[in-house]
């Protein structure tokens, strides 16, 4: 916002030659790295495999520390970007330094969005863009210190990794969940069952009758990855379909901000919901925050209850509902259906029954016109608009009546918005005296209500005289007597459990178990993204490609855009950039039976497939042969004490990712190790979600964004170009003008003031405000440090030989015990403040310092400045890298303090303060309290009925 005052002057500069400056700091740290990268200093050897190292580094226990995986973005980075990997880098650092073989690297998730957006502006292909911009990110996370294995690295756009993404798509492919087992097993052992009739066919008929195509058909019910027509987010502005997650609130697409409409279409789809009780289960094997736990399990959503037929007349079939409150079956006076329910257009009749209500028609002439019309309106809506509590009830009624199955009542049927296909059935039974949206939508449409919960607040049995819907799990059930089931009487639990069984003794239901998780759509209408190594025959039948035509390679294309549509546009298909290459399209093939024709899928795979199992190839990422070595899974990722489930042992990265990356990826680990590929359950083992660093936005009166740098503060407001503007905290980015790149702070302070002030801004899990001007107190730190070693006139080392006195002692290790604790718990900020007090202490006692001290204060803050703790290492006359020195260990004589003060109280009140040893024991210290002539004098003779001791800071007598 306004310019920081010079870190040094020249006048400074002249009087001091050695002084640590920026400049100095940019040459000490190119050197620096240049050292570290043509030494492999951070190169962490496999147990076996392409990348041995030494072997005695080796031998060391391990430590996988991983960043969430970045996107190599054209605008580069800004200095919120490189918190999580600091943080990483100095916790790496310290692992390295108490003894462990550090796997620490960083590739890039380079497929996405915006490269194909800028390739589809000017023509350039989006691996050019996405490779430049891996260039220069590189050389930015370079620059600030980080210790990567270079040699691990990747992009998920390289052919040799995506290769292995393809085939781990076929491995789920060629999968199916054996609900038994509660495992996948390989497809070859279903069709195996089928053909010895161990497993009977849909439709009984022996598997050697079935076709080509019915074959297909029967295996895809059962494959983990699927094709199958689908309710979709189509978004015609993008020409893509969207998952769930990538759609907003207001229905809209998270990239361009255009409209979702719901369609059908025939989409790959991966069978997440056969691990949901296995995801939801082994959340408890994690160390991960309980928010995010928690976000899981609510996105999963288990919930218990039953599933119910009410007949339809002339219907083939019945409508089934789930329900979690079977206990109310009696009080369901209507139903609803979701727009999309495929049951819908058979029930439908011709005209409106005799009597309809006005109010249920929507002003239509005909049941088909009001379900056209009010299709078309669910449409525009979100799956998260229509969960809303929105004011006004929407829906029409079908002309079609189900029957209740306990009662034998008709009842109407509804589609409303309110009810999704994306949960249970896509059905309800509304009990609108007992749920608040039932009792909504009942009002608004003018339908019955019946108490079947008896009231418990005095309300009375009349649900007309009600405000609201009575919903109570502890209660008593009424009025739910006949049909050969009598549930008056009875609590929730009991009638639950009583209807349960009735409905399964007539074969109308069964207690079930229900999910909100949907089957993962994973299909795109894009270009830059891993292609499909699937073809189809004439027939339509689904082929995987053998691993030896891996991988399918992306061809060149003409044009790098699906087809986009009026955003508005509802009524649109898709049409892929790869469907208009008919000379890859169009194949010819031998699969083991002969050459013939066949036609490649014309979608990618979602961005996300390339970070569904990265962590995987940092481990062996030269292997051609197989996925991934099993010594060397075992070795970074396999189960052992404390962490049961295996993973990477710290993974950092932001919250948001919490229902889409972090769940893809557990469920594609466990798969792998289904089959057999990998030791490891889960993937990561303990997860921390970093904080944001904000920035502070700046609008004119227009309410456009203006140039944070040059806004002026004065006269208690702000003024850019000598105009007003407002202030509001908030992103950090180049479009909202106020961006700081990570090159700026290095150039002005270097990029160990940059690490530290980052770290030092506040707990790592906590967003924080970014303020250049604050970045010269870390700065100044280096500084002082500095000086504490170096002479800034001479450049000579200037410490001592001397014994450090005993306050000095205690000063270093009990900044080595504070540190190491921070250190272990990622609290950076505060093992700053540690060896700042310590620091200091050192600066205060004046002379020059102890070699025994400066030496542990160089190597407390190696991790958090790496550089600087290089050259002064190497200067004080130690030759190599300090990466793997040993980290200070402090002495438990020296951490506790020499005396410590502890209060007497009577009464309440102060009487005495007493100098004790911090190990006195209780009756020590209530002996020596009961003698001190103040407290005696106190007492005056009175009588001791108590002594509270607190050893060693309080003792509280009670007379």
């Amino acid at each position: 916002m306004s310019e920081s005052t010079p870190a040094v002057t020249p006048a400074d500069q002249t009087a001091a030659p050695h002084r640590y400056t920026a400049e100095l700091a940019a040459d000490i740290e190119g050197h620096w790295q240049d050292f570290w990268e043509t030494h492999g200093t951070y190169e962490a050897p496999n147990p076996s495999g392409d990348l041995d190292g030494d072997p005695q580094t080796a031998a060391r226990p391990k430590k996988f520390i991983m960043d969430m995986f970045p996107y190599p973005s054209g605008a580069g980075l800004h200095v919120g970007h490189p918190l999580g990997y600091i943080a990483t880098d100095v916790y790496a650092r310290y692992q390295r330094m108490t003894g462990h073989n550090v796997l620490h690297t960083l590739g890039f998730d380079a497929f996405g969005l915006p490269a194909e957006q800028y390739a589809v502006q000017t023509g350039t292909h989006p691996r050019v863009t996405t490779e430049a911009n891996i260039v220069t990110m590189t050389a930015q996370l370079r620059r600030l210190g980080l210790g990567h294995d270079k040699r691990r690295s990747f992009a998920t756009i390289d052919p040799a990794y995506y290769r292995w993404t393809q085939w781990i798509f076929l491995q789920i492919f060629n999968s199916w969940y054996d609900e038994d087992a509660r495992r996948a097993r390989p497809i070859t052992e279903l069709v195996a069952q089928f053909e010895s009739g161990e497993r009977a066919t849909p439709d009984g008929r022996p598997w050697a009758e079935l076709s080509g195509v019915e074959r297909s058909d029967v295996l895809g019910g059962y494959r983990l990855a699927y094709a199958a027509q689908s309710p979709v987010n189509w978004c015609p502005g993008l020409g893509t379909v969207l998952a769930n997650e990538e759609v907003t609130a207001e229905g809209r697409s998270e990239r361009g901000n255009f409209p979702v409409f719901k369609a059908n279409l025939r989409q790959w789809m991966m069978r997440i919901t056969a691990y949901a009780d296995r995801l939801l289960e082994d959340l408890d094997l994690l160390d991960w925050p309980e928010a995010i736990k928690l976000q899981q399990r609510n996105w999963i959503g288990r919930s218990e209850g039953a599933r119910v037929d009410f007949p339809v007349p002339g219907a083939d079939r019945p409508v089934t509902v789930f329900t979690t409150r079977q206990d109310t079956l009696f009080g369901a006076t209507y139903m609803v259906l979701a727009p999309e329910h495929d049951l819908v257009d058979a029930i439908v009749p011709a005209a409106w029954p005799e009597g309809t209500h006005q109010v249920w028609t929507g002003g239509h002439a005909t049941p088909a016109e009001a379900v056209a019309a009010y299709r078309k309106f669910a449409a525009s809506k979100s799956d998260v608009e229509r969960q809303a509590d929105a004011k006004e009830k929407t829906g029409v009624f079908t002309g079609a009546f189900a029957v209740n199955p306990v009662s034998g009542e008709n009842v109407p049927v509804f589609i409303a918005d309110y009810v999704l296909m994306g949960y249970g059935t896509g059905a309800i039974m509304a009990v609108p005296a007992h749920d608040t949206r039932d009792f909504a939508f009942a009002r608004a449409f003018e339908l019955p209500m019946r108490c079947v919960v008896a009231p418990t607040d005095g309300r009375g049995t009349d649900p007309a005289q009600w405000d609201d819907a009575f919903v109570s799990y502890d209660a008593t059930i009424v009025n739910s007597t006949g049909s050969g089931v009598a549930l008056d009487g009875l609590g929730v639990v009991e009638a639950k459990a009583a209807i349960t069984a009735w409905l399964t003794e007539r074969g109308i239901g069964e207690g079930t178990v229900n999910y909100r998780l949907r089957d993962w759509l994973f299909s795109r209408q894009r270009y830059w993204g891993e292609p499909f190594p699937i073809v189809y025959d004439e027939d339509g039948v689904v082929h995987a490609l053998p691993d030896s035509m891996l991988p399918v390679a992306l061809p060149e294309v003409d044009d790098y855009s699906p087809r986009t549509f009026d955003p508005d546009d509802a009524d649109t298909s898709p049409e892929t950039p790869l469907s208009r290459n008919e000379d890859w399209v169009t194949v010819e093939l031998d699969l083991g039976d002969g050459v013939r024709t066949y036609r490649r899928e014309t979608n990618t795979m979602p961005n996300w497939a390339g970070s569904c199992w990265y962590e995987l190839r940092y481990l062996d990422p030269h292997n051609t042969e197989r996925l991934v070595d099993p010594a060397i899974e075992s070795y970074w990722m396999g189960p052992r004490e404390g962490q049961p489930a295996g993973g990477v042992d710290l993974y950092v990265g932001g919250a948001e990712h919490a229902v889409l990356h972090l769940l893809y990826a557990r469920f594609w680990h466990k798969v792998l190790h289904d089959l057999g590929h990998i030791s490891s359950i889960e993937p990561f083992h303990r997860l921390f979600n970093q904080g944001m660093i904000q920035a502070f936005v700046y609008r004119d009166a227009r309410g456009i964004a203006v140039p944070a740098a040059e806004v002026e503060e004065r006269d208690g407001g702000y003024f850019y170009q000598g105009e007003p503007v407002s202030r509001l905290l908030g992103k950090m980015g180049k479009s909202l003008k106020n961006a700081v790149t990570p090159d700026e702070i290095c150039a002005e302070y270097g990029a160990d003031t940059l690490r530290l002030y980052e770290m030092a801004m506040g707990p790592l899990d906590v967003s924080r405000p970014w303020d250049t001007r604050a970045v010269v107190g870390q700065y100044r730190l280096l500084q002082r440090i500095w000086r504490n070693v170096v002479d800034e006139t001479t450049g000579a080392v200037t410490v001592s030989d001397a014994t450090p006195d005993e306050a000095t002692l205690r000063a270093l290790h009990k900044a080595i015990d504070g540190v190491t604790g921070d250190m272990a718990g990622l609290r950076f900020n505060t093992a700053i403040a540690k060896i700042t007090e310590l620091n200091n202490h050192l600066t205060k006692s004046g002379g020059a310092v102890p070699r025994s001290v400066a030496e542990p204060l160089v190597l407390l803050i190696a991790p958090l400045a790496p550089h600087i703790a290089e050259e002064l290492w190497s200067r004080l006359g130690h030759t190599g890298s300090l990466v793997h020195e040993p980290f200070p260990v402090a002495d438990p004589a020296l951490v506790q303090d020499e005396a410590v003060v502890c209060v007497v109280q009577i009464k309440g009140k102060v009487k005495a303060r007493l100098e004790v040893p911090p190990t006195v024991s209780e009756a020590e210290l209530e002996a020596q309290a009961l003698a001190d002539p103040a407290v005696v004098a106190a007492l005056d003779g009175a009588a001791v009925r108590k002594v509270i001791v607190r050893a060693p800071k309080l003792v509280n007598i009670v007379v």
